[in-house]
């Protein structure tokens, strides 16, 4: 039976993608290598409790996404998963086609951690040498990754001697190293002054235009109108999946930090939003009131440095 007869099938041309002439199946190939990373019915308890339940979520590929949400919202955990140091207690999380974790992946992908592990007592120069050599990249690209971060005026200063803006673009450039394909990013500029957090985003955004993807933690509002899309977290659960212009004409906000507010009301008090809820617990509403969750005024959601490649 000829169900696509533009399909070509020979030995020579199967397993080259862009060969497949039928448009049903050549729309749903563009689908699934559009995609960076998913899971699905991803599930995991850290102690005796549920951090995330039943999450299903798809990250595009060559884009800056944010993910945005309080603290303990599951931000971090979920990105544990992605760079699969994370264990799972059910479902999947796959990056780039393949499980997270897997070994084909240590050099597709870039974790910069919450928490700095560079060496303080080795320079800028000398702690990318050492992990370029830890992830197997060439020793040029450590000049390239200092340049490219801009720390060419501090690559042979001691790193307990530098500013907290340049100790996390030496996280970043560390996590650039080997020129992966996904880098995960979390809360990269925290606690760094508005001229530094734009410095940080200028380089994000050069990398996603080369076709790197970005998924980047914030709690930090103005830093939405940033990415090309947006994940809002709450209790394990994305309630919102949007895009920023998206995000302010469906909310009718002036600024991200309304228009978060306007989301987390509505989730508070179960009242219609357009947005994407999953998992065993996404009808249940959310028990915090939106005053708990934002800060007025400080554009930064509460709560609350950071290297780290996947292994």
């Amino acid at each position: 039976m000829n169900l696509c007869p533009g399909l070509r099938t020979d030995v020579q041309t199967f397993g080259r993608l862009s060969h497949l002439t039928c448009p049903i199946i050549g729309g749903l190939i563009r689908s699934m290598t559009n995609i960076a990373i998913q899971t699905r019915s991803l599930r995991i308890r850290r102690g005796s409790s549920i951090v995330i339940d039943g999450l299903d979520l798809d990250v595009p590929r060559s884009a800056i996404v944010g993910l945005l949400g309080p603290s303990g919202s599951g931000k971090t955990t979920l990105m544990r998963a992605i760079v699969g140091v994370q264990a799972v207690k059910g479902g999947t999380v796959s990056v780039l086609g393949q499980p997270a974790g897997t070994a084909s992946l240590r050099h597709r992908v870039g974790y910069m951690t919450q928490l700095a592990s560079i060496y303080e007592d080795l320079s800028v120069r000398q702690n990318l040498r050492y992990f370029a050599r830890g992830q197997g990249a060439p020793k040029s690209d450590v000049d390239r990754v200092i340049d490219r971060t801009d720390l060419g005026g501090q690559a042979d200063q001691l790193a307990r001697t530098l500013s907290g803006g340049q100790a996390n673009r030496v996280s970043l450039a560390a996590a650039m190293l080997g020129s992966p394909d996904v880098l995960v990013l979390d809360e990269p500029t925290v606690g760094l002054d508005p001229v530094l957090r734009s410095d940080l985003w200028n380089i994000f955004r050069s990398l996603a235009d080369e076709g790197t993807t970005l998924l980047v933690s914030s709690h930090v509002m103005d830093e939405a109108t940033r990415c090309d899309r947006l994940l809002l977290m709450r209790e394990g659960q994305v309630i919102a999946d949007t895009t920023p212009s998206e995000l302010l004409e469906t909310t009718g906000a002036a600024t991200a930090e309304e228009a978060f507010l306007s989301i987390i009301t509505s989730d508070s008090t179960g009242s219609s939003f357009p947005r994407k809820r999953t998992g065993k617990r996404a009808g249940r509403k959310a028990r915090a009131g939106a005053r708990t969750i934002l800060t007025s005024g400080s554009g930064a959601m509460p709560g609350k440095g950071r290297t780290r490649r996947a292994q």
